[in-house]
Formats: structure tokens, C-alpha cells, sequence
């Protein structure tokens, strides 16, 4: 990778690629630390010290953010409404034929459907920004703080509003860049500002578990989890290129005098063909019950419950709902990402065919069934990868944050993995030899 990197530098027009994607960043992480119009930020600086990093219910959005959701500046809701925006508009493919009849039409359609998650993202962060305002005026975004509620000072409907369009333009000015960077940088732009958004809080986190540490003054602990971290990269490395490739074969076909097929090839199935998202849908799914009891101040018994059960990452109720609802959401998205029937008619279409498998339906049985076996080690391998930060509590009393959580290592593996596959493929297309030598 260090490798690619250095090359790659070599390089002059990808050397601009990546001081330009560099440039991106540091504005990027700029943005981060400028508060809001309206926000006492010396009673920020306060509640964040009195916390000591644990965010709590607002852990995942947070880590988005790259830490600027508490201190409430004008990046406070980072990348988040665009990946909500980005998978409603996915789900609502499969649902809306409208949609998956533009999905269908290639880049022209494709287009449109960017446009309308556009257009939604500034919707969700309309909200979203709306309810941040709300918590911290409220004081419950810090909880135990007691100037929580001194955040935000103002009452008035004019500095809601100004806070609200600050962090919607934030978001915006997030997902312009973004799309600087896939057009003129390296990597996606989305998935390259989540990456630096996660990274950020690393240091930060591994320096509090040093700081909390008893075992010769917390360096045992430190790189333990130092330990713990790279064997989680090893593993994410490991199943993330792991894939089943279904052998695919092409009748020879005569059109005119130019003989068409009669390759092979392969179709890739990835072992964690859904990626992230099911804990991403499954953390934002825990967050609402516990959300709910919090803003409706009730002391009845179901909200009792729920205090007890869905607030702490290390009860067993949580444990256990938590596994389930990613296992769930594993098999949820890919089925609805994957469209067995819709491959074998494409693979019929094209005279295409699996050896040893009849084309049409027995094709789309066969897949469907490949499918499903290789989901489930996906699926358990997701829902073990995301209770880490559990077990992080446990042994080393570590906070809601802890650097090498399932979701961060997901993400900044993938990312990584992806953005040096960029790298390298551009490298070759630069120095191909072909048939010349």
C-alpha cells in the first residue's frame, strides 16, 4: 500500500489528484472545529471534559462527524444525511418502479436519482439540524452536565433558525466536496470525507484508554488494544476480499462474419455481500426505544425498562437484540441489493450460463441458494465484528467510542481497501507496456 502510495507521488497528474483530495480534507476537518452562531462554546469545552468522550445515544452520529455533532459546530451533522438519504433512495428503488426504471437507464438516470438524494439529504438535514437545536437547548445532548442546558442561551425562534440553515449549509458544503473529490480527486468522495471523519477520533480515544489504564500507568492496556485492533483489521481484510466466483460460461454466437462468446467467466459473490449497512441499521433502529423513553420524561414501567435494558452497550438484552437485528439486516439487504431472477435473465439474454445448471429459473434457484449459504458466516461475522466495543467495555472500561469498534473498522478497511485499488489500477493504465516490448 506504502507502495502505491509512493508511486502514485511520482506520478505528476496523480500527485495533483491527491494534494488536491489532501486539501479537500484539511478544509474538511477546519470545518469541523467552527461553531455555530448561538452556541456557548466554553459551556461546550465544559460538558466535553465532564463526559470524558462518552456520547452516549449520539455515539454513531458522532463518529460520523468526526466528534463535531457535540460540539455542535457548523459540520455538526457531517456525512450522515447523505448516507441515510443514499439508502432510502436504494430501498425505495426496489419498491417505486418509477425509480428502478431510471436506475435502469444508465448515467442519464443515474443522474437523476444523485439529484433527488440531493434534494433529500437537505430535507433530513433540515431535521436533523432541528432536533440537534432542540437536544441542546433541552441540556439532554450532555445529560450529567450541569450547564448542559446553558449551551444554547437563546430562546428566540431567529437563533434556532440560523443554526439550523448554518448546519443544513454545512451538510451541503460536505456533500459538494465529496463530489469534488470523486470528479477531480482520488477515491470516492463520500466514502474518503467518512473515513477522515472516523480516523479523527482515533488518537483522541486511544490516548483516554492510556489515561484510564491501571496496568503499568495504562501502556499495557494501550497496546493491547493496539493488538486487538490490528487483529481486526487482519480479519476484516481477510472476509471482506473473501468471495464465491460462480463460474460463468458464454455460447459462441455468429453474427454476420464476427463470431461473439464462447468465454468464461465468473460472477463474484462476496462473502459480506451487504457491507456496512446492516449495523448502520441496526445501531439507528437500538437508538429509538432509548430515545423515545428520553424525550418522553415518562417514569412508567416500559420506559423503565427500556432505560435499563437498551442504554447500556453491555446488558445482555442489548447484546442480544443488537446480534439479531444486524444477522436480520444482513439477509434484508441482500436480498433487496441482489436480484437472483434479474442476473439469470441477463445471463439467458446473452447466451450465458452456469456449467452444469439449466438457464432461467434453475439459475435463479442456484444463485439464491449460493446466496443465502454464504450470507449467514457474513452475517455472524458482521454481528461478532460490531460487539467489540462491547467486550471493550468489559476488559479495559473503555467508553461508547472505543477506536476499533465494528463500524469504524468496517468502514476505514473498505474505504482503504478501495481507494488503493484506485491508485494501483490508475498506476497501471499509466505504465502498461501492451504488446510494445
Amino acid at each position: 500500500m506504502l507502495t502505491a502510495f509512493a508511486r502514485a507521488f511520482k506520478t505528476p497528474d496523480l500527485r495533483k489528484k491527491l494534494l488536491f483530495t489532501l486539501g479537500i480534507i484539511v478544509l474538511y476537518r477546519i470545518g469541523a472545529h467552527v461553531p455555530v452562531p448561538g452556541v456557548n462554546y466554553a459551556n461546550v469545552e465544559t460538558c466535553m471534559k465532564q463526559a470524558g468522550g462518552n456520547s452516549g445515544l449520539f455515539a454513531l452520529v458522532n463518529m460520523f462527524s468526526g466528534g463535531a455533532l457535540l460540539q455542535i459546530t457548523i459540520f455538526a451533522l457531517g456525512i450522515m444525511p447523505y448516507i441515510t438519504a443514499s439508502i432510502i433512495l436504494q430501498l425505495l428503488t426496489v419498491v417505486i418502479p418509477r425509480l428502478e426504471a431510471l436506475k435502469k437507464e444508465g448515467q442519464s438516470g443515474q443522474g437523476k436519482i444523485t439529484q433527488y438524494t440531493r434534494y433529500l439529504t437537505v430535507a433530513l438535514a433540515v431535521l436533523q439540524g432541528t432536533g440537534l437545536v432542540a437536544t441542546a437547548r433541552s441540556g439532554a445532548l450532555f445529560q450529567s452536565c450541569p450547564v448542559a442546558s446553558e449551551i444554547v442561551p437563546s430562546d428566540s425562534i431567529f437563533t434556532t433558525i440560523t443554526m439550523v440553515i448554518c448546519m443544513t449549509a454545512g451538510t451541503c458544503l460536505i456533500m459538494w466536496l465529496g463530489e469534488l473529490v470523486t470528479d477531480r480527486g482520488i477515491g470516492n468522495g463520500m466514502s474518503i470525507l467518512m473515513f477522515i471523519s472516523i480516523a479523527a477520533g482515533f488518537p483522541g480515544a486511544l490516548w483516554q484508554i492510556k489515561l484510564t489504564g491501571k496496568l503499568a500507568d495504562g501502556w499495557i492496556e494501550f497496546f493491547s488494544v493496539i493488538a486487538v485492533g490490528l487483529a481486526m483489521v487482519a480479519l476484516v481484510v481477510f472476509v471482506e476480499q473473501a468471495q464465491r466466483r460462480i463460474p460463468v460460461q458464454y455460447a459462441k454466437r455468429m453474427i454476420g462474419r464476427r463470431s461473439y462468446g464462447g468465454t468464461s467467466t465468473y460472477i463474484p459473490l462476496k462473502v459480506n455481500q451487504a457491507g456496512v449497512i446492516p449495523v448502520i441499521f441496526a445501531s439507528s433502529l437500538l437508538y429509538i426505544p432509548a430515545l423515545v423513553a428520553q424525550f418522553s420524561g415518562s417514569k412508567a414501567a416500559w420506559a423503565t425498562w427500556i432505560a435499563t435494558n437498551f442504554t447500556k452497550g453491555n446488558h445482555p438484552v442489548y447484546i442480544v437484540t443488537y446480534f439479531l437485528l444486524i444477522v436480520f439486516f444482513a439477509f434484508f439487504y441482500v436480498a433487496i441489493s441482489f436480484n437472483p431472477e434479474e442476473v439469470a435473465d441477463n445471463m439467458k439474454k446473452y447466451g450465458g450460463f452456469i456449467p452444469g445448471i439449466r438457464a432461467g429459473r434453475p439459475t435463479a434457484e442456484y444463485l439464491s441458494y449460493v446466496l443465502n449459504r454464504i450470507t449467514w458466516p457474513g452475517s455472524l461475522y458482521l454481528g461478532l465484528i460490531a460487539l467489540v466495543p462491547t467486550v471493550a467495555l468489559v476488559l479495559f472500561n473503555a467508553n461508547q467510542n472505543f477506536p476499533f469498534g465494528g463500524t469504524s473498522i468496517l468502514i476505514i478497511v473498505g474505504v482503504g481497501l478501495e481507494t488503493v485499488k484506485q491508485i494501483e489500477s490508475q498506476l497501471q493504465q499509466r505504465n502498461y507496456e501492451g504488446f510494445l516490448r
